[in-house]
């Protein structure tokens, strides 16, 4: 028989691994008599698992969740994997970076040293863009309101600031004739998913005021209580989220499969490049080698004037196949570039 503590951990893995188990197939799988189980049983609740009792002609037990949170068992892959997931977690954006940071040295150092040594060797490493402004936190008490209202399927009422610096409301004595400014009215919607875009988290869901669908910048969401009444789920533009986030971002909701259609803005050129050297170059788009030296580029943008900077970023000359817009683009760019060539240093070229 193995020892208690020993026994006690594998009672625990198999409790873990199944809803109900019958207490004959706990003792048969532990090699102990049925009475072994039920003190063992004991001795985990002592420990703070709620382990339940399940009724029936046989018997049996449940592991079923309590008010605090016990030790846990974790195997092998499972605690790789849950501490590359905290590491992914302290960049996340989503306010709980340094609790995730805390979570991962607690975890780290429980780990058998094989399993340190794993973890270490994989060090996840955000880096920010360069940009002007940091990127903006959410509260994380917003995502886990706005996630349960996801989860029940339940209308939410919130406020929504649409910038990103705040604006004094006016009062009665400020505003002209002494009207104040009267804030927006709070926004109903359906929420339906809770995505991540460029490490700012979104909220999609259904205007009902506006009768659209919408996405809505989490960290600008304040939250009003109660929620609403229950509603039946709608179905997304484009048949999955992730299809209608990035179609929305786009600006189209059409859903494509060769990954360029989105676009609202699509063309088609030849470059003297070989094939291969694009393709490191673009993450989208079809690249069809012509030849050792030249290929066919198909790529999509927001505009015609951006499609046609995009093409003209690799240093090659350039064929526009189609459509006419995008040959009306590069007119329009190499107008301006040939004045901003021949502009005066410091003379604003009008």
């Amino acid at each position: 028989m193995p020892k208690t503590s020993a026994r006690l951990l594998s009672l625990l893995s198999l409790l873990q691994a199944r809803r109900d188990w019958p207490g004959a197939l706990l003792a048969e799988r532990l090699d102990v008599s049925p009475r072994t189980v039920r003190r063992d049983v004991d001795r985990l609740r002592e420990l703070g698992y709620p382990v339940a009792a399940v009724k029936g002609p046989d018997g049996g037990y449940r592991l079923d969740a309590g008010a605090e949170l016990p030790p846990l068992l974790f195997d092998d892959e499972q605690a790789v994997a849950l501490a590359v997931a905290l590491q992914i977690a302290t960049a996340s954006g989503a306010g709980i970076e340094e609790a995730a940071a805390r979570a991962l040295n607690t975890v780290r150092q429980v780990l058998p040293a094989r399993l340190r040594h794993r973890v270490d060797t994989l060090r996840v490493t955000a880096v920010d863009r360069p940009e002007s402004r940091p990127e903006p936190q959410v509260d994380s008490g917003v995502l886990m309101a706005l996630g349960a209202a996801v989860h029940a399927r339940e209308v939410v009422r919130f406020d929504y600031r649409p910038v990103s610096v705040p604006v004094p409301v006016r009062t009665g004595a400020e505003g002209e004739g002494g009207r104040g400014v009267l804030p927006p009215p709070p926004r109903r919607v359906e929420p339906h998913h809770l995505v991540t875009w460029g490490r700012r988290w979104y909220l999609v869901a259904w205007d009902l005021d506006r009768g659209d669908w919408r996405t809505f910048r989490a960290d600008r969401i304040a939250p009003r209580t109660p929620t609403g009444p229950r509603f039946a789920s709608r179905e997304l533009p484009g048949g999955s989220v992730a299809a209608f986030v990035t179609g929305r971002f786009r600006g189209t909701t059409t859903p494509t499969g060769d990954g360029i259609g989105g676009w609202p803005c699509r063309g088609e050129v030849t470059l003297a490049l070989p094939a291969a050297e694009v393709l490191r170059h673009t993450r989208e788009g079809i690249v069809e080698a012509l030849g050792p030296d030249r290929c066919r580029l198909v790529l999509g943008s927001w505009s015609w004037r951006g499609l046609a900077a995009a093409i003209g970023r690799f240093d090659a000359d350039i064929d526009v196949i189609g459509p006419p817009e995008l040959r009306s683009a590069f007119a329009q760019l190499a107008a301006r570039y040939a004045d901003a060539a021949a502009s005066t240093p410091g003379t604003p070229n009008l």
